[in-house]
């Protein structure tokens, strides 16, 4: 694994990790981490942010929706970018020519857009799966429903969801706290399950990484659904009901490295098929979220 990769899944385990603890992590000097921490973020290859989850927003319904077009793909891709509701929009390679993954508070709501992505000119078929639960993936941070939040707390994940590693100074700035205060209630605001905070980091051909999805059929789940979550390699894996039993996201720096972890998931105990889709060009990628874009969602 080279110091990239290590660097940046050790920023998905913890976001606001910091250099003398990466360090440690990784065995790498200090101004090494450092270094090349900040040449990733500013180049944007890499984005650390805070998401709030799902479940406080009352966003209970998460769902991936399948698009195949008739003519070119961009212009029905900026019009998912721009869906309130939309938290992913990537265009592929596969039986389908665009994937969108879509938040919403119910399942009248879900019929809705659905409908309303059917109606835009060019989209000849949006197939939905929906998700069932989410057993890997940062945006869900098993909210427990035991936290009151106030207009301090809303006001730090709103900074915290464009900066995940903003200084606890520089947040207490803004919020009128001081640096350990503002520790204190982001702290609690994980613990509790409100945000995770996490890296992001952009996928496409014109980037360091590469991304497949998968979509799986099982003929029995237990052990499989236990193997892909554990899996460094798996960005996503979510239970989901429709045409597959489970859905996953590989991220890897070649093609070889996603053929070889595919051939591994087809190998798994209860796995009865696969469909995979190559991710060409990932065009939207924003899980921060706000009661007030709740209100349109």
């Amino acid at each position: 694994m080279d110091f990239d990769t290590e660097l940046v899944r050790a920023l998905q385990v913890d976001g606001r990790a910091s250099i003398q603890d990466l360090s440690a992590a990784l065995g790498r000097p200090r101004a090494a981490v450092s270094a090349r921490l900040g040449t990733l973020l500013r180049d944007g290859t890499v984005r650390v942010v805070a998401a709030v989850d799902p479940g406080i927003l009352g966003q209970h319904v998460l769902a991936h929706v399948s698009i195949r077009v008739d003519g070119p793909v961009e212009p029905i891709g900026e019009r998912l970018q721009g869906l309130e509701q939309s938290v992913l929009v990537s265009a592929i390679g596969g039986l389908h020519d665009l994937i969108v993954e879509v938040r919403v508070g119910s399942m009248r709501a879900l019929r809705a857009l659905v409908a309303q992505i059917r109606d835009i000119p060019g989209v000849a078929e949006a197939n939905t799966i929906i998700y069932e639960s989410v057993i890997k993936g940062f945006f869900v941070s098993h909210y427990r429903g035991e936290i009151a939040l106030d207009d301090t707390d809303w006001a730090l994940i709103d900074e915290l969801q464009r900066d995940g590693r903003r200084s606890y100074r520089a947040l207490g700035e803004t919020v009128r706290l001081s640096a350990s205060a503002v520790a204190t209630r982001v702290q609690r605001l994980i613990d509790e399950g409100v945000i995770s905070i996490s890296a992001v980091e952009a996928r496409g051909l014109a980037r360091r990484q590469l991304s497949l999805g998968v979509g799986l059929t099982l003929e029995r789940d237990a052990a499989a659904v236990e193997a892909v979550a554990s899996w460094p390699a798996v960005d996503f894996a979510a239970r989901t009901v429709g045409r597959f039993d489970l859905i996953a996201t590989l991220v890897e720096p070649s093609a070889g490295d996603l053929f070889a972890d595919l051939e591994r998931l087809r190998a798994l105990p209860g796995v009865v098929r696969t469909e995979s889709w190559f991710h060409l060009r990932v065009l939207k990628e924003d899980y921060a979220r706000t009661l007030t874009r709740l209100a349109v969602s």
